[in-house]
Protein backbone atom coordinates (compact mmCIF):
# COMPACT_ATOMS: atom_id res chain seq x y z
CA UNK A 1 0.00 0.00 0.00
CA UNK A 2 1.15 3.32 -0.88
CA UNK A 3 1.82 6.09 2.11
CA UNK A 4 -0.77 8.48 2.87
CA UNK A 5 -0.65 11.64 1.68
CA UNK A 6 -0.45 12.75 5.31
CA UNK A 7 2.54 9.99 5.72
CA UNK A 8 4.74 11.78 2.90
CA UNK A 9 4.00 15.36 4.16
CA UNK A 10 5.08 14.32 7.75
CA UNK A 11 8.06 12.87 6.46
CA UNK A 12 9.05 15.94 4.11
CA UNK A 13 8.59 18.19 7.08
CA UNK A 14 10.44 15.66 9.74
CA UNK A 15 13.88 17.68 9.55
CA UNK A 16 12.43 20.91 10.89
CA UNK A 17 11.65 20.04 14.53
CA UNK A 18 15.27 18.44 14.97
CA UNK A 19 17.21 21.14 12.84
CA UNK A 20 15.00 24.25 14.00
CA UNK A 21 17.80 26.36 14.02
CA UNK A 22 19.10 25.61 10.65
CA UNK A 23 15.64 25.97 9.39
CA UNK A 24 14.91 29.43 11.59
CA UNK A 25 12.11 28.31 12.73
CA UNK A 26 10.39 27.59 15.94
CA UNK A 27 8.41 24.61 17.38
CA UNK A 28 5.53 25.65 20.09
CA UNK A 29 3.41 23.19 21.62
CA UNK A 30 -0.30 23.46 22.06
CA UNK A 31 -1.75 23.36 25.44
CA UNK A 32 -4.21 20.29 25.21
CA UNK A 33 -1.79 18.55 23.07
CA UNK A 34 -0.65 18.70 18.90
CA UNK A 35 2.00 21.66 17.91
CA UNK A 36 2.88 24.20 15.27
CA UNK A 37 6.00 25.54 13.91
CA UNK A 38 6.74 29.59 13.15
CA UNK A 39 8.19 29.62 9.95
CA UNK A 40 8.16 33.32 9.28
CA UNK A 41 5.58 34.57 12.19
CA UNK A 42 8.23 35.64 14.99
CA UNK A 43 10.88 33.72 13.07
CA UNK A 44 12.79 34.66 9.54
CA UNK A 45 11.84 31.48 7.94
CA UNK A 46 13.54 31.47 5.20
CA UNK A 47 13.71 30.13 1.02
CA UNK A 48 14.77 26.70 2.63
CA UNK A 49 11.38 26.21 4.37
CA UNK A 50 9.40 27.59 1.96
CA UNK A 51 9.92 24.40 0.12
CA UNK A 52 9.58 22.49 2.76
CA UNK A 53 5.88 24.11 3.31
CA UNK A 54 5.07 23.87 -0.54
CA UNK A 55 6.04 20.03 -0.35
CA UNK A 56 4.16 19.56 2.86
CA UNK A 57 1.60 21.62 1.17
CA UNK A 58 1.87 18.81 -1.85
CA UNK A 59 1.31 15.76 0.25
CA UNK A 60 5.09 15.03 -0.28
CA UNK A 61 3.97 13.88 -4.04
CA UNK A 62 5.76 16.70 -5.93
CA UNK A 63 9.25 18.08 -6.35
CA UNK A 64 9.79 21.59 -5.43
CA UNK A 65 12.71 24.16 -6.34
CA UNK A 66 14.09 27.59 -6.37
CA UNK A 67 15.85 28.18 -9.88
CA UNK A 68 17.38 31.81 -11.62
CA UNK A 69 14.46 33.83 -13.52
CA UNK A 70 14.57 37.30 -15.16
CA UNK A 71 11.19 39.99 -15.12
CA UNK A 72 11.96 42.88 -17.61
CA UNK A 73 15.76 42.66 -17.57
CA UNK A 74 15.87 42.39 -13.52
CA UNK A 75 16.84 39.19 -11.70
CA UNK A 76 14.50 37.20 -9.96
CA UNK A 77 13.69 33.80 -8.86
CA UNK A 78 11.45 31.08 -9.95
CA UNK A 79 9.67 28.60 -8.24
CA UNK A 80 9.60 25.34 -10.12
CA UNK A 81 7.09 22.38 -9.05
CA UNK A 82 6.62 18.84 -10.97
CA UNK A 83 4.67 16.12 -10.00
CA UNK A 84 3.71 12.44 -11.55
CA UNK A 85 0.74 12.67 -9.38
CA UNK A 86 -1.34 16.28 -10.06
CA UNK A 87 -5.00 16.18 -8.98
CA UNK A 88 -3.97 14.08 -6.00
CA UNK A 89 -1.63 16.32 -5.00
CA UNK A 90 -2.53 19.91 -5.63
CA UNK A 91 -6.56 19.20 -5.42
CA UNK A 92 -6.88 16.95 -2.88
CA UNK A 93 -3.87 18.74 -0.64
CA UNK A 94 -2.14 21.54 -1.92
CA UNK A 95 -5.83 23.93 -2.95
CA UNK A 96 -5.81 26.06 0.26
CA UNK A 97 -9.93 25.13 0.22
CA UNK A 98 -10.25 24.74 4.28
CA UNK A 99 -11.35 28.25 5.85
CA UNK A 100 -10.52 27.46 9.37
CA UNK A 101 -12.39 29.91 11.41
CA UNK A 102 -12.14 29.03 14.97
CA UNK A 103 -13.57 32.82 17.57
CA UNK A 104 -11.87 35.39 16.08
CA UNK A 105 -8.62 33.32 13.99
CA UNK A 106 -8.90 32.88 10.51
CA UNK A 107 -6.54 31.09 8.28
CA UNK A 108 -7.39 29.16 4.98
CA UNK A 109 -5.82 25.75 5.61
CA UNK A 110 -3.80 23.50 3.00
CA UNK A 111 -2.40 20.82 3.04
CA UNK A 112 -3.03 16.89 3.27
CA UNK A 113 -4.92 17.45 6.61
CA UNK A 114 -7.90 18.32 4.25
CA UNK A 115 -7.87 14.69 2.89
CA UNK A 116 -8.28 13.28 5.95
CA UNK A 117 -10.90 15.82 6.86
CA UNK A 118 -12.90 15.42 3.60
CA UNK A 119 -15.39 18.25 4.62
CA UNK A 120 -14.93 19.99 1.37
CA UNK A 121 -17.09 19.29 -1.62
CA UNK A 122 -14.61 19.29 -4.15
CA UNK A 123 -13.22 15.52 -2.64
CA UNK A 124 -16.88 14.19 -3.96
CA UNK A 125 -15.72 14.85 -7.26
CA UNK A 126 -11.84 14.19 -7.11
CA UNK A 127 -12.17 11.41 -4.41
CA UNK A 128 -8.79 10.97 -2.78
CA UNK A 129 -9.96 11.32 0.74
CA UNK A 130 -8.49 9.55 3.03
CA UNK A 131 -8.39 8.15 7.24
CA UNK A 132 -6.13 9.45 9.24
CA UNK A 133 -3.81 6.89 11.23
CA UNK A 134 -4.17 8.11 15.21
CA UNK A 135 -0.54 6.86 15.44
CA UNK A 136 0.95 9.00 12.34
CA UNK A 137 -1.33 12.02 12.79
CA UNK A 138 -1.99 14.68 10.31
CA UNK A 139 -0.13 17.61 8.95
CA UNK A 140 -1.36 20.76 7.15
CA UNK A 141 -0.22 24.38 6.38
CA UNK A 142 -1.88 27.81 7.88
CA UNK A 143 -1.36 31.23 5.20
CA UNK A 144 -1.66 33.10 8.37
CA UNK A 145 -0.23 36.53 10.84
CA UNK A 146 -0.87 35.06 13.90
CA UNK A 147 -0.42 31.67 15.44
CA UNK A 148 -3.18 29.14 15.89
CA UNK A 149 -4.81 28.53 19.32
CA UNK A 150 -5.33 25.09 20.77
CA UNK A 151 -8.70 25.30 20.56
CA UNK A 152 -7.83 25.65 16.52
CA UNK A 153 -5.82 22.58 16.99
CA UNK A 154 -8.92 20.96 18.96
CA UNK A 155 -10.86 21.91 15.98
CA UNK A 156 -8.84 20.64 13.34
CA UNK A 157 -8.07 17.15 15.16
CA UNK A 158 -12.00 16.63 15.44
CA UNK A 159 -12.47 17.06 11.98
CA UNK A 160 -9.27 14.80 11.18
CA UNK A 161 -10.80 12.11 13.58
CA UNK A 162 -7.51 12.03 15.57
CA UNK A 163 -6.33 13.43 19.03
CA UNK A 164 -5.20 16.93 19.42
CA UNK A 165 -1.58 15.85 20.12
CA UNK A 166 -1.57 14.18 16.36
CA UNK A 167 -1.58 17.30 14.79
CA UNK A 168 0.99 18.84 13.66
CA UNK A 169 0.45 22.90 12.34
CA UNK A 170 3.47 24.83 9.57
CA UNK A 171 2.76 28.17 9.36
CA UNK A 172 3.81 31.58 7.81
CA UNK A 173 2.33 34.82 6.81
CA UNK A 174 2.25 36.07 3.58
CA UNK A 175 4.04 38.45 3.49
CA UNK A 176 7.27 36.56 4.69
CA UNK A 177 10.32 34.82 2.43
CA UNK A 178 8.54 30.87 3.55
CA UNK A 179 5.02 32.50 3.07
CA UNK A 180 6.03 33.36 -0.44
CA UNK A 181 7.39 30.40 -1.61
CA UNK A 182 4.61 27.93 -0.58
CA UNK A 183 1.96 30.18 -2.50
CA UNK A 184 4.08 30.84 -5.81
CA UNK A 185 4.15 27.37 -5.62
CA UNK A 186 0.44 26.89 -6.65
CA UNK A 187 0.83 27.23 -10.37
CA UNK A 188 0.18 23.53 -11.25
CA UNK A 189 -2.90 23.41 -8.53
CA UNK A 190 -4.57 27.00 -10.40
CA UNK A 191 -4.50 25.54 -13.39
CA UNK A 192 -6.38 22.31 -12.24
CA UNK A 193 -8.45 24.27 -10.11
CA UNK A 194 -9.67 26.17 -13.27
CA UNK A 195 -9.80 22.70 -15.26
CA UNK A 196 -11.80 21.19 -12.80
CA UNK A 197 -14.52 24.07 -12.20
CA UNK A 198 -14.87 23.81 -16.20
CA UNK A 199 -15.74 19.89 -15.87
CA UNK A 200 -12.66 18.71 -17.66
CA UNK A 201 -11.65 15.25 -16.77
CA UNK A 202 -8.74 15.46 -14.72
CA UNK A 203 -8.18 11.84 -15.17
CA UNK A 204 -6.82 13.15 -18.68
CA UNK A 205 -3.56 14.90 -16.53
CA UNK A 206 -0.67 12.43 -16.72
CA UNK A 207 2.09 14.97 -15.36
CA UNK A 208 2.28 18.38 -14.65
CA UNK A 209 5.16 20.96 -14.40
CA UNK A 210 4.66 24.64 -13.63
CA UNK A 211 6.97 27.76 -12.82
CA UNK A 212 6.40 31.29 -11.56
CA UNK A 213 8.40 34.24 -10.31
CA UNK A 214 9.27 34.86 -6.33
CA UNK A 215 7.74 38.36 -6.11
CA UNK A 216 10.53 40.47 -3.42
CA UNK A 217 8.52 40.32 0.16
CA UNK A 218 5.78 42.73 0.82
CA UNK A 219 5.62 45.24 3.61
CA UNK A 220 2.68 43.54 4.91
CA UNK A 221 0.40 40.70 3.92
CA UNK A 222 -2.55 42.74 2.14
CA UNK A 223 0.22 44.27 -0.47
CA UNK A 224 1.85 40.50 -0.58
CA UNK A 225 -1.29 39.06 -1.59
CA UNK A 226 -1.01 41.39 -4.74
CA UNK A 227 2.19 40.40 -4.93
CA UNK A 228 1.33 36.71 -4.74
CA UNK A 229 -1.57 36.62 -6.86
CA UNK A 230 0.47 38.60 -9.88
CA UNK A 231 2.98 35.99 -9.77
CA UNK A 232 0.61 33.29 -10.96
CA UNK A 233 -1.95 35.30 -12.98
CA UNK A 234 1.00 36.99 -14.85
CA UNK A 235 3.56 35.03 -14.31
CA UNK A 236 3.16 31.38 -14.55
CA UNK A 237 3.82 28.96 -16.86
CA UNK A 238 2.05 25.19 -16.94
CA UNK A 239 2.93 22.20 -18.95
CA UNK A 240 0.13 19.61 -18.91
CA UNK A 241 1.09 16.10 -19.72
CA UNK A 242 -2.70 14.65 -21.58
CA UNK A 243 -4.29 12.33 -22.98
CA UNK A 244 -7.63 12.30 -25.34
CA UNK A 245 -8.56 14.06 -27.84
CA UNK A 246 -6.89 16.83 -29.08
CA UNK A 247 -10.34 18.82 -30.53
CA UNK A 248 -11.57 19.06 -26.36
CA UNK A 249 -7.97 20.72 -25.73
CA UNK A 250 -8.53 23.48 -28.47
CA UNK A 251 -12.14 23.81 -27.02
CA UNK A 252 -11.13 24.05 -23.60
CA UNK A 253 -7.45 25.60 -23.52
CA UNK A 254 -8.32 29.25 -24.18
CA UNK A 255 -10.67 29.52 -21.02
CA UNK A 256 -7.97 28.01 -19.17
CA UNK A 257 -5.72 30.77 -18.55
CA UNK A 258 -5.88 34.16 -16.49
CA UNK A 259 -6.60 36.11 -19.72
CA UNK A 260 -9.91 34.69 -20.18
CA UNK A 261 -11.29 36.95 -17.07
CA UNK A 262 -12.69 40.19 -17.97
CA UNK A 263 -10.37 41.29 -14.74
CA UNK A 264 -7.37 40.42 -16.61
CA UNK A 265 -4.66 42.84 -17.21
CA UNK A 266 -3.75 44.95 -13.90
CA UNK A 267 -2.18 44.46 -10.69
CA UNK A 268 -4.55 42.26 -8.59
CA UNK A 269 -3.71 45.20 -5.81
CA UNK A 270 -5.80 48.02 -8.02
CA UNK A 271 -8.50 44.52 -8.63
CA UNK A 272 -8.90 43.52 -5.15
CA UNK A 273 -8.76 47.22 -4.21
CA UNK A 274 -11.57 47.96 -7.06
CA UNK A 275 -14.08 44.94 -5.66
CA UNK A 276 -13.25 46.39 -1.79
CA UNK A 277 -10.82 43.63 -0.73
CA UNK A 278 -13.75 41.11 -1.30
CA UNK A 279 -12.26 38.04 -2.98
CA UNK A 280 -15.81 36.54 -3.84
CA UNK A 281 -16.32 39.48 -5.39
CA UNK A 282 -13.58 39.06 -8.30
CA UNK A 283 -14.10 37.53 -11.14
CA UNK A 284 -12.76 33.90 -10.36
CA UNK A 285 -11.62 32.66 -13.87
CA UNK A 286 -8.99 35.42 -13.06
CA UNK A 287 -7.58 32.96 -10.95
CA UNK A 288 -5.02 30.57 -12.77
CA UNK A 289 -2.10 30.61 -15.11
CA UNK A 290 -0.53 33.20 -17.32
CA UNK A 291 0.00 30.35 -19.67
CA UNK A 292 -0.86 27.05 -19.68
CA UNK A 293 0.17 24.03 -22.39
CA UNK A 294 -1.28 21.17 -22.98
CA UNK A 295 1.26 18.44 -24.15
CA UNK A 296 -0.69 15.29 -25.74
CA UNK A 297 1.03 12.22 -25.36
CA UNK A 298 -0.79 10.48 -27.30
CA UNK A 299 -0.86 12.91 -30.75
CA UNK A 300 2.02 14.18 -30.25
CA UNK A 301 0.60 17.64 -30.58
CA UNK A 302 0.82 20.52 -28.46
CA UNK A 303 -1.92 23.06 -27.63
CA UNK A 304 -0.61 26.45 -25.81
CA UNK A 305 -2.76 29.34 -24.79
CA UNK A 306 -2.20 32.93 -23.07
CA UNK A 307 1.12 34.32 -22.64
CA UNK A 308 3.39 36.11 -19.75
CA UNK A 309 2.54 39.49 -19.13
CA UNK A 310 6.56 40.82 -17.34
CA UNK A 311 5.21 44.79 -17.86
CA UNK A 312 2.39 43.93 -15.26
CA UNK A 313 4.93 41.71 -12.92
CA UNK A 314 6.98 44.79 -12.86
CA UNK A 315 4.83 46.91 -11.77
CA UNK A 316 3.84 44.75 -9.67
CA UNK A 317 7.17 44.11 -7.78
CA UNK A 318 9.06 46.88 -8.53
CA UNK A 319 6.63 49.81 -8.54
Amino acid sequence: MSWSLNRRALYAASALEPHWEDYRVAVHPAEGGGKHIDCGIECPGGLEVGVVLARVCLGGLASVSIMPGEISGRPSMLVQVFTDHPVRACLASQYAGWAIKEGKYFAMGSGPMRAAAGIEAIFDDIGHRETASREIGVIGVLEARKPPTPEVVRLIASACHVDPDAVTLLVAPTASLAGGVQIVARSVETALHKLHELKFDLSRILSAHGTAPLPPVASDDLAAIGRTNDAILYGARVILCVTGDDASLDEIGRKVPSSASRDHGEPFSTIFARYNHDFYAVDPHLFSPAEVVFQNVQTGRSHIFGQLEPGVLARSFYL
